[in-house]
């Protein structure tokens, strides 16, 4: 489950920036404001107008780097979604430690402003750190069997034939 939410999370970034690649050498300004439209918001209001005014300092350099950078972390994430396919311990130990890095400011965030939003990230986070820990605390002693928990190292190694 936990792979396949930072699968979706590199493909979703990757088709951002291949959308930012996209608008290189075009108005970016028409582009945003299109966006705005089509999700039908008032342009007038708070985010929809932030969106559009930052749509206004991105030169083509500008577009590159964040596609760029769009890609990089996508290939983070397809990278750490196939770690944990594949059951690799390093994998389980970059999620836990990426996903933990976010869970102070996302704590804060909360204590500053109660909102819904703000409580479910922070409760989705949490569950996702929680569960790499304790797949990284059954490994502890040994690779795990098919079925999750730990199993000593000298019972993983067949005996020699007698």
């Amino acid at each position: 489950m936990v792979a396949s939410l930072e699968a979706a999370k590199g493909v979703a970034v990757l088709a951002a920036g291949v959308g930012l690649f996209s608008l290189i050498h075009k108005d970016v300004q028409a582009a945003a404001e299109s966006i705005v439209r089509h999700l039908h918001l008032n342009p007038a209001s708070h985010y929809p107008r932030v969106f559009i005014d930052a749509s206004t300092w991105l030169s083509d350099s500008h577009l590159r780097m964040l596609a760029l950078g769009a890609l990089a972390y996508s290939a983070v994430r397809c990278a750490e979604a196939y770690g944990l396919w594949t059951d690799r311990r390093w994998a389980e130990w970059f999620g836990a430690v990426s996903g933990g890095i976010y869970l102070p400011l996302e704590f804060y965030k909360l204590w500053e402003k109660h909102t819904w939003p703000r409580a479910i990230v922070l409760a989705a986070n949490s569950v996702v750190v929680g569960y790499l820990i304790v797949l990284l605390a059954q490994r502890r002693g040994g690779p795990r069997t098919p079925d999750g928990p730990a199993i000593a190292p000298e019972a993983a190694t067949p005996a020699p034939p007698a």
